[in-house]
Order: structure tokens, then sequence, then C-alpha cells
């Protein structure tokens, strides 16, 4: 099987490229100049991207990547920080990488972490919480928020510890330590490790595999596993999907049928399951 693409862009945009082929999309931060830091700008234009990848029924799956041969993600550009968060184009300060994160969870779509290089504080985050993450063998992982006034209390600590474990996220946290791709295969931070310049046509592999997959099984188990870590949020998302399996059944459209028609409905008809 063929595992290239011939990528076809799907908007414009000035800090990330956006891309799609046979049902897959891909976003790629692109400001490799800056390790593929992100600035609030940046954030913006992902968020609008993964709201289309959402929305369009011919999006399968969705793979996120940095642009040039050595950075993923570098996390937050330090160069556009303030008081307060990282300043927009007005001046206001904003930690929106967090909305782009939830997005990441939210998707009912899988979406693979496609690590070409250094995965340093948010950027490090932004995998973890990508559904999977498979990363060249030059990948380089790392957690620098204390060396540089911050911190990811959220999924960058309690969702990374449900992958790691707490004396490892500690020991990543406090020590500000880089782990190399087999390191973080071996403690359970990613899921494969290939050479380099295998790395896209190994994640277009996975690609395909998982279009074979039923889109709703995958919704499903993503809303499903989620959920614990989410709280509320999480039952929410989960219960909404619930809610729109039963729609698609027959009992539920016995009910909208008999309103539509001003009758009582008929819900003996069908059989209870135990």
């Amino acid at each position: 099987m063929n595992y290239t693409i011939d990528w076809v862009p799907i908007k414009k945009y000035k800090d990330i490229l956006f891309f799609f082929g046979e049902g897959i999309s891909k976003i790629e931060i692109n400001r490799p100049w800056c390790h593929n830091a992100f600035r609030v700008e940046t954030v913006n234009e992902m968020i609008d991207a993964i709201n289309i990848c959402r929305n369009r029924n011919d999006i399968d799956i969705l793979i996120i990547t940095g642009s040039g041969e050595k950075s993923f993600c570098s996390g937050g550009d330090q160069t556009t920080r303030g008081m307060g968060g990282y300043l927009d184009q007005n001046g206001i300060p904003r930690l929106n990488i967090l909305d782009f994160y939830k997005k990441v969870r939210e998707i009912p779509k899988p979406v693979i972490a496609m690590v070409n290089g250094y995965a340093i504080g948010g950027g490090h985050v932004l995998h973890v919480v990508c559904d999977l993450t498979i990363a060249s063998d030059n990948a380089i992982f790392s957690q620098v928020g204390p060396k540089v006034g911050s911190f990811d209390g959220g999924f960058g600590c309690s969702y990374l510890a449900r992958h790691i474990g707490q004396k490892k996220t500690r020991e990543m946290w406090f020590l500000c330590k880089k782990y190399t791709a087999r390191e973080a295969l071996e403690m359970g931070l990613i899921n494969k490790v290939v050479k380099k310049r295998e790395l896209e046509k190994k994640t277009i592999e996975w690609c395909k595999i998982i279009q074979k997959r039923s889109p709703m099984s995958l919704r499903m188990i993503k809303r499903c596993l989620n959920a614990e870590l989410d709280g509320q949020h999480g039952l929410m998302q989960l219960a909404g999907d619930a809610t729109l399996m039963f729609y698609l059944m027959e009992e539920s459209q016995e009910g909208k049928k008999a309103f539509l028609e001003k009758r009582s409905p008929d819900f003996k008809k069908f059989p209870r399951f135990l």
C-alpha cells in the first residue's frame, strides 16, 4: 500500500500550514526559526483549523506536527510573553493554548502527534493530549516550565502522570531533563519510534489502519477514555455521544414520529436488553 499523500492546502494561514488528503488532515506549525514556538495568533489559527476538521465529514483523522527538521513544538514563544500570559496583537495577555488542548480532547476523531524533533514545554503537553504519538528517532521530550517561570498543572501534570506515573512526572517537571525518543517509548510516553525519513510514512500507515475501523466505536472509545479525567465536562461529552447513538435507533425515531403524528408512542414493540 502507498503510504504517501499528495497534500492539498485547505486554508491559508500565517503561522500554520493546513492540509488534506485521502480523509486525513494535517496541521503543521510553521515557525521553524523559533523551533515552532506558538504565539497567540498561532493558537488561534490552530483552533480555527481543528474546528474545520471537526465539521468536515470527509476528514476522518488529524495529524499535528511541526515544520522543518528540528522541532515539533517548543511551547509558548517567550518573546511574546507578558504579564499574565502571551500578548496578542492588541497587547492583551492570553493562555489560549489551553483552549486548543481542550479542542484536541473534544474532537470526536483520532488525533496523532507526529513528533519530528524537540517536543518541549507547551509543545510537550501538546503531544501528550493527542490520542497517539509517533516520534522520529531524533525526537527529544522535556518539560521546562520551572526553568522559565511557568508550569502546566492541568493536562501537563495530571494526564502526563497517567502516562508515565507520579514519580516520573515529578522527575520530568522538577529536573527539566531531556529524554530521547527511545527513553520516551520505554516509559510509556509515546507509542512508536521510527527513523526520521520514515516518520510521515509510518504515521500515514497508522491513519490508514484507523480509517478501516468503525468511526462511532472510535468516537465512543475516545469519549470513555477522556471522561474519567475530564470530570463533568467529560461525562457531558460521553453522554452527548450516547444521545447521538440513541437518535440513530428506531426506538428514538418512534418517539419523534409519534410526536409529529400527534399519537402516543408505542415503545413496547422494542426489546428490553438485559
